[in-house]
């Protein structure tokens, strides 16, 4: 269950001088692939799923509902900037999108969608489609995607906070990559504390005598050149980030034979000649059809 307090921002939102290329700009916080809708959602599904203990989940609903407020800061930051658009370019936006891209870049459907209004859109104005939503059930690799999210958000907003000199924006967003610092620490402090590197490979459930031992620590390079130099590092020497190996490189080499599919089905839309066997080691497919 949620509650909403009486319409009160979670931060207070200033606009000093209204910009609709900045508003649009803002759009990308809102419904871009870095932005809040991609992370209140993430949190939450990783929530609504998560197994083991009952703290985690409950970590994911506060901060699920915390991004709410974020997307609902963005979107009333959207609708300042474009509350004061001069009448010419609210009618140059309506009358043709090329007059509009060269007034200053003003998102064509801020003005003939919404009435000056966000939408749940990116900057391109791409409808978020939830493509970029991460929650696995393994909460371990849920809050590595989570880092993830966090640090491009973060880099988001801070190109946001240069690209503006308002100082309500600046004060708004400066809110808002403070958030994303707590949160990129958060959710490393859940990973070290389900075991961080020691507890790798994930899922930590899966005995790995069962894997190709061989390639378990090795980085491979697929360079077709033989003497070409492979790049080394901290993943190529040394001990394995889990502890249960060791590092090493080699150059790849192919391990299997050129595939052998058979001939094509009688029943299948293929040509003659591709239901012809080349000699009787194929398998004939046309009996599985």
């Amino acid at each position: 269950m949620f509650y909403h307090d009486g319409g009160k921002l979670q931060y207070e939102v200033k606009v000093e001088k209204p910009n609709a290329a900045f508003a649009n700009a803002l759009q990308q916080a809102i419904g871009g692939v870095q932005g809040e809708i991609r992370v209140c959602l993430q949190y939450m599904f990783q929530a609504w799923g998560a197994r083991g203990p009952k703290k985690y989940r409950d970590m994911l609903l506060e901060t699920g509902t915390e991004e709410m407020g974020h997307i609902e800061m963005l979107a009333t930051a959207v609708a300042l900037n474009l509350e004061a658009a001069p009448a010419s370019m609210q009618e140059a936006a309506t009358e043709d999108p090329v007059v509009h891209a060269a007034m200053g870049g003003m998102n064509i459907q801020h003005a003939i969608s919404t009435c000056m209004a966000a939408m749940p859109v990116d900057s391109s104005g791409v409808p978020f489609n939830c493509s970029h939503v991460y929650a696995s059930g393994n909460v371990a690799a849920d809050m590595l995607a989570n880092v993830t999210a966090e640090s491009t958000g973060r880099m988001l907003a801070v190109q946001l906070y240069k690209l503006t000199d308002d100082r309500g924006m600046k004060d708004m967003l400066s809110y808002l990559i403070a958030r994303d610092t707590m949160h990129q620490n958060q959710w490393l402090a859940a990973w070290e504390e389900l075991g961080g590197p020691k507890n790798h490979p994930i899922p930590s459930n899966f005995d790995q005598n069962l894997e190709a031992k061989d390639f378990s620590y090795s980085f491979l390079s697929f360079h077709k050149d033989k003497d070409a130099e492979i790049p080394t590092g901290r993943w190529s020497q040394g001990k394995s980030m889990d502890g249960k190996g060791e590092f090493s490189q080699k150059s790849m080499e192919p391990f299997g034979g050129v595939p052998d599919l058979g001939p094509g089905s009688e029943k299948a839309a293929v040509q003659k000649k591709q239901e012809e066997k080349d000699d009787d080691s194929f398998l004939n497919l046309n009996s599985v059809f």
